[in-house]
């Protein structure tokens, strides 16, 4: 069973950035589509972005252009890079994974594999 485990969440300033890595243990060499999802209390679930297998990227409008995911493969590893954070990117922070492809999708049905999140605090 694959399992996610997310870290580099924290307190940071408006403007400022932060990191966020995904581990994959008990690794799946079927692992597909990866991506980073954001949640606050009341609210779904929002797909932030996502990367496929070959690398081909997508993101949702809320934070293209200040956020960047990437993987490494070899390390089995997925990151986001946050900057110019603002007071609404204030959320728990997941990672997931499917092994099946997503075409680039971020609907969070199309993800079997979550991790428990990490927590981001942006302040104004």
């Amino acid at each position: 069973q694959v399992q996610l485990v997310e870290s580099g969440g924290g307190s940071v300033q408006a403007g400022g950035s932060l990191r966020l890595s995904c581990t994959v243990s008990r690794y799946n060499p079927n692992i597909d589509c990866m991506a980073w999802f954001r949640q606050t209390p009341g609210k779904q679930r929002e797909g932030l972005a996502v990367i496929d297998r070959g690398g081909e990227t997508g993101y949702a409008d809320s934070v293209k252009g200040r956020f960047t995911i990437s993987r490494d493969n070899a390390n089995h590893t997925l990151y986001l890079q946050m900057n110019t954070l603002k007071p609404e990117d204030t959320a728990m922070y997941y990672c997931a994974a499917n092994t099946y492809g997503c075409a680039l999708n971020l609907h969070r049905a199309l993800y079997g594999y979550w991790g428990r999140g990490t927590r981001v605090t942006v302040s104004s």
